[in-house]
């Protein structure tokens, strides 16, 4: 574990699944979105025969700025009268109750409209990463502060189910629980890009990411939004189990 930044309290923070820094799993979805969120700093992408440098840098632009990551508790602001102390704090102690183990191999698939790395639908790791991700929603709550009026209206114009919006108001996020899903985005939204586009990236993604190693779900990864639009940066990692 690091030494918690003790930097002014920032805009918004998240709790993800990331690998460590340095490690093959961080490096290579660091450099497939063109940015490392803890050395703060530009990567070089991959070259796509057949897809400009410009088009890729931005299609992968959404999942760039938040960092390579699968979300447990999406971004939230402190609630009144909490600081990062005790946000770092409270994360600590719900990772050392969370037992570590191995994510099942990642495969690259389209959701709605983004491409992402998941895990295999029925692989019976899916039930302890479900575990992990609602344990982070519901115990790290009483710190995030309530959404405002206008975080509420700009969830429900994508267009929430019943379940969602009332997720939505209890939790702050509609795709938690029963809607999570684990996923480690690899581009933004792929609906006004032409066909045989869309096809040479997801085959490109199929095979740079066909040699990923195995990912241990062993930390709790903390984030921090900054600045209200800024990147993401990686605060801090916590020992699952310690």
């Amino acid at each position: 574990m690091n030494t918690p930044d003790m930097s002014p309290t920032h805009h918004r923070y998240a709790v993800y699944f990331a690998p460590n820094p340095g490690s093959l799993g961080w490096l290579a979805g660091s450099h497939w979105l063109g940015r490392c969120a803890a050395l703060l700093q530009p990567l070089q992408q991959l070259a796509i025969d057949g897809v400009a440098a410009d088009d890729l840098h931005r299609l992968t632009a959404a999942p760039r700025r938040y960092g390579w990551h699968a979300t447990l508790k999406a971004p939230f602001a402190l609630a009144p009268g909490t600081d990062w102390i005790t946000l770092h704090q409270a994360v600590q102690s719900v990772a050392r109750g969370l037992q570590p183990f191995v994510l099942p191999p990642l495969q690259v698939q389209r959701i709605d409209d983004f491409l992402a790395l998941v895990p295999p639908a029925l692989h019976p790791a899916n039930a302890q990463i479900q575990e992990t991700a609602a344990t982070c929603v519901t115990a790290l709550q009483p710190l995030a502060a309530p959404l405002s009026d206008a975080d509420l209206a700009r969830r429900r114009s994508a267009g929430l189910t019943a379940r969602q919006d009332a997720l939505l108001q209890q939790w702050g996020y509609p795709f938690v629980l029963d809607e999570f899903r684990f996923h480690m985005s690899l581009t933004g939204s792929l609906a006004q890009v032409d066909p045989p586009t869309q096809a040479l990236v997801f085959e490109a993604a199929q095979e740079f990411f066909s040699d990923l190693p195995t990912l241990k779900f062993n930390s709790l990864a903390l984030f921090a939004e900054p600045a209200p639009g800024a990147d993401f940066v990686l605060l801090d990692h916590l020992e699952m189990g310690a």
